[in-house]
């Protein structure tokens, strides 16, 4: 095991004391974003502001109100690790607006993050990754297959982030209730529901537990994993952005994603938020750009995440 390995794989888990560094994923902490000095790659992909993935499909939305900003979740006292030169430094992104990022090692289910990666952020179309999990397990249990239609509906609510489709299964899967049934079978501890699909409040560390309840075949069953696996390989048009982007070209499709970004008018702010999926380990990144700067800014904090981690760990 390589020293970068160790810091995923280790005895008690790292923790650090500076924005993101490592921070223990076994309890419920507590702690703001780190804001270091490193500058965003100039290279990322720049979608319009206004979200809309296809033509064809209803677009990803633009704009929804909310009356307050997320509360956040308490957090007991906590205990570090030594911090070490290790440890320092491992992300550093140059924003004053709120961001977290985590990362697991799916193999031993280990997790690191910012000090702040128990902090929830409202979802917006990230969350539909789960609703199509939830629709496609519950109709195996009932022993129904669902029919050419429905699964276009979710491959076009994966692939192009379509609204439209998210909304009829939120209805039809209890609205919270699936919801509820997402932080019970992914071990969530942070997360809950919001008035809608959209406004679901998830923690980075738990959107890693997430994508690893997907890859594991626990959220949407044994019979339809590889498929909406598969579908999120395929995720494209201005959804494509993000974690992935890290990586060369030819190797992007073999990473799963599902991304989410809206316009919070009432809030000031976007929130746009990056979930993936890898052979060996998930990523998660929430950001909240203000709206003074395009949507794009949160996939661009999203991939230089991802670049910093491909450098500072061998695990991605």
């Amino acid at each position: 095991m390589t020293r970068r390995r160790a810091l995923l794989a280790g005895g008690a888990g790292l923790a650090a004391l500076t924005g993101g560094g490592f921070w223990l994923a076994s309890r419920g902490e507590t702690g703001t974003p780190g804001v270091l000095g490193t500058t965003l790659p100039s290279n990322s992909p720049t979608p319009s502001a206004t979200a809309s993935p296809a033509a064809s499909v209803s677009p990803s939305p633009s704009r929804e109100a909310a009356g307050t900003v997320p509360v956040q979740p308490g957090a007991p006292g906590i205990e570090h690790a030594s911090l070490t030169e290790t440890t320092t430094g491992l992300v550093s992104v140059n924003v004053s607006h709120w961001w977290s990022w985590a990362l697991m090692d799916r193999s031993s289910g280990r997790i690191i993050g910012s000090p702040n990666f128990h902090q929830t952020n409202m979802t917006a179309s990230m969350i539909k990754a789960w609703l199509a999990a939830d629709y496609l397990r519950r109709a195996t249990e009932s022993g129904t297959t669902p029919s050419t239609a429905r699964m276009n509906m979710i491959s076009t609510m994966i692939r192009d982030s379509a609204n439209e489709p998210a909304s009829t299964l939120y209805g039809e899967l209890g609205r919270s209730a699936t919801i509820g049934r997402l932080v019970s079978i992914c071990k969530l501890t942070d997360s809950r529901a919001g008035d809608g699909w959209s406004t679901t409040q998830l923690s980075a560390r738990d959107t890693c537990r997430i994508a690893n309840c997907i890859g594991n075949g626990t959220a949407a069953g044994p019979r339809w994993t590889t498929w909406l696996v598969n579908e999120m390989r395929n995720v494209r048009g201005d959804g494509d952005f993000g974690i992935r982007r890290a990586w060369p070209a030819d190797e992007q499709k073999t990473i799963a994603i599902k991304n989410g970004w809206v316009d919070r008018q009432a809030l000031g702010f976007w929130t746009v938020n990056c979930m993936a999926l890898g052979d060996t380990w998930t990523m998660a990144v929430m950001t909240r750009p203000p709206l003074s700067k395009p949507w794009s800014a949160g996939g661009d904090i999203a991939r230089s995440v991802a670049t910093q981690l491909r450098t500072a760990t061998d695990l991605v």
